[in-house]
């Protein structure tokens, strides 16, 4: 690409974010506020010069949808383009039956009660009367869409101007992130601060892969001199080579040391974070521990999927009386090939084992059109009968092997209701079990894999072929409709000790959200020292870097909100969670909060991390 079009296209994007920003600052007070209804998102795509149909809003917002964000709102005017003056145009004149550019009464209620998304007869009734401007009984549908148009142009200059001429607007932060509260004292010298119960955490989320231009124009970018009126922090540049430490080798005589595993799996939910499960392990006595975590590579997908590239972590920590009161006690540093790695002694007592993603890896795709191919999943026999397609079967036989969580080949209650609970949100009592085991393949009151695939097809039997319900089940174990694992990455974990037996049991898939980001929180602070911003001594940046991730968080200790520009422009060979080279984030007074993780594009080459750090002044 030459530097005239690298130029061209990253101004294009600009304009095109600060677009976004201005339909969506037209709606909401902040880019933080979350868009939550469905009509909230109409009333904003219609801001963005986008005419959304009943359908297009189903898409996006599904009836698993609670909330979706300002960068969902940008990848949605991404697939959704402007409702152009010749679109209308076309539109009237498949209703305009003699071709004079004009649509009667009749014309227009026939066109809008029989076709497409139906309106009733008051509804045509309601919108003549207002399109039919001089009461002459026809509508002049070549001046309604021009005006139409002009209309629209107008409500979006109007945004555009607001957010120029507005200079809190302009500095205003995007996106979103899970914060801590400051723990309160009387003193808050010491910037190390304990991490205290947080907010239900959303794991790090990819936004747009746009790239802002290195211009004043940015929306969320201060001009050089605003840089310098405000405070620049100390830009930090690492190398691969400087990141990378000695190798932790597998203990010798690993094969005779007392072993379990348990699997689990990251799900990409809709707006962008991520929920698995998590446990509680028991050490019986004090030992030595060998413990590692992968992706979980399944026998049906091919063995360059996407997930199994995917990074992983593991952090654990010690059981207090209460989650608030349990403390980090280690986390996976090191890396052996795919799997993540920790080894050193534990004492005997409980354990809380916290699975961790960055999303720089395991991103949610952008969504397609409506022509995608889709799997065929049922079909009919010979005989007339319903059947499990070749292809769903494989598929149902992989989600057996992630929802098998202790590997015995088969489910128990316990594993089966956690697949419930993530595919319809309900759980099966003892009584359906019971029911189950009549009427399914089940050994040792678990259910067999072959009882699970009677199990699915009884209910595409039950709706006569109908795989609208089978297709929910897949889409949120994370398949697409090609029956491709895109939005989960399976994993394992396996525990090693020396001189004990170690068991592991699952926990609820919402069982400690907050211990996560207490335990991320506290791994970065407890492996590097905080930078105050310069000119601000009540603004941290503490960042971590490890052997193959690097992580940022900022500490605000000050009574009042602090916004924080984000510029990785000069890093080379990187991924950022947040999926943008500059960026601001907004952190409330006296909280603290993950920034951005940073991952290597290519792990086999150097990688560069240079990050700029600037808090934009408040007004």
């Amino acid at each position: 690409m030459s530097f005239q079009e690298s130029t061209r296209t990253s101004y294009e994007e600009e304009s095109f974010y600060t677009q976004c920003r201005a339909a969506y600052l037209a709606v909401f007070r902040s880019s933080l506020t979350n868009i939550t209804s469905k009509q909230q998102l109409c009333r904003v795509l219609q801001q963005a010069g986008r005419n959304p149909s009943h359908a297009t809003l189903k898409k996006y917002w599904t009836p698993t949808t609670s909330k979706l964000h300002f960068d969902d709102f940008c990848e949605i005017l991404k697939c959704e383009k402007k409702t152009e003056e010749s679109e209308l145009l076309r539109a009237f004149k498949k209703m305009d039956a003699n071709g004079d550019g004009y649509i009667s009464h009749s014309e227009l209620e026939k066109a809008l009660t029989t076709r497409g998304e139906k309106m009733t007869t008051d509804e045509v009734n309601a919108i003549f009367a207002l399109l039919d401007i001089n009461k002459d009984g026809k509508l002049d549908y070549g001046e309604f869409c021009r005006s139409f148009v002009s209309t629209v142009e107008q409500c979006q200059t109007a945004a555009l101007d607001r957010l120029e001429g507005d200079a809190k607007l302009k500095r205003q932060n995007f996106g979103s992130q899970s914060y801590s509260p400051l723990k309160s004292s009387a003193s808050s010298a010491s910037p190390a601060l304990a991490a205290t119960p947080p907010q239900p955490p959303e794991t790090p989320r990819e936004d747009s892969d746009a790239t802002l231009r290195k211009d004043s124009r940015s929306s969320s970018r201060p001009s050089s001199a605003r840089i310098r009126r405000s405070s620049l922090s100390n830009p930090t540049s690492v190398t691969s080579s400087s990141t990378k430490t000695s190798k932790i080798q597998e203990p010798p005589g690993l094969q005779e040391w007392l072993h379990t595993y348990v699997k689990g799996c990251f799900f990409l939910e809709d707006d962008g974070s991520f929920s698995s499960l998590q446990y509680e392990l028991h050490i019986p006595q004090t030992t030595n521990v060998y413990l590692t975590i992968h992706p979980l590579s399944l026998g049906n997908q091919p063995d360059k999927s996407s997930w199994l590239t995917v990074d992983t972590a593991l952090f654990i920590m010690s059981v207090g009386e209460t989650k608030e009161d349990s403390s980090l006690v280690c986390f996976t540093e090191s890396k052996d090939k795919e799997k993540y790695v920790w080894r050193g002694e534990l004492h005997a007592g409980t354990y809380y084992l916290l699975p961790f993603t960055s999303g720089c890896k395991l991103k949610k795709r952008k969504k397609k059109s409506l022509s995608n191919k889709s799997v065929e999943l049922v079909y009919k026999t010979d005989t007339g009968e319903l059947d499990l397609t070749r292809e769903l079967r494989e598929t149902l036989s992989d989600i057996f092997e992630v929802i098998d969580i202790d590997g015995n080949g088969l489910l128990s209650l316990e594993e089966y209701n956690f697949f419930e609970l993530r595919t319809s949100g309900e759980k099966c009592d003892k009584d359906a079990w019971a029911v189950c085991k009549e009427n399914f393949d089940m050994r040792k009151n678990q259910l067999t894999r072959q009882g699970f695939m009677e199990l699915n097809l009884m209910e595409a039997t039950e709706k006569d072929g109908d795989t609208n319900d089978l297709w929910a089940t897949l889409e949120a174990m994370g398949y697409n409709h090609m029956l491709e694992l895109v939005d989960a990455c399976p994993l394992q974990i396996d525990i090693f000790c020396e001189d004990t037996q170690p068991s592991i049991q699952p926990l609820s898939m919402d069982s400690g959200p907050k211990l996560l980001n207490q335990a991320l929180q506290k791994s970065i602070t407890m492996r590097t020292g905080p930078k105050a911003l310069r000119g601000h001594e009540n603004i941290f940046i503490y960042t971590y870097r490890g052997e193959h991730r690097i992580s940022s968080l900022i500490v605000n200790k000050t009574n009042q909100k602090a916004t924080i520009h984000i510029n990785n422009e000069q890093s080379r060979n990187c991924c950022s969670s947040r999926g943008l080279s500059m960026f601001a984030v907004e952190v409330p007074a006296r909280t603290k909060m993950v920034c951005q993780h940073v991952l290597p594009i290519n792990e086999k080459q150097d990688w560069t991390y240079s990050c700029v750090e600037t808090v934009l002044p408040y007004t």
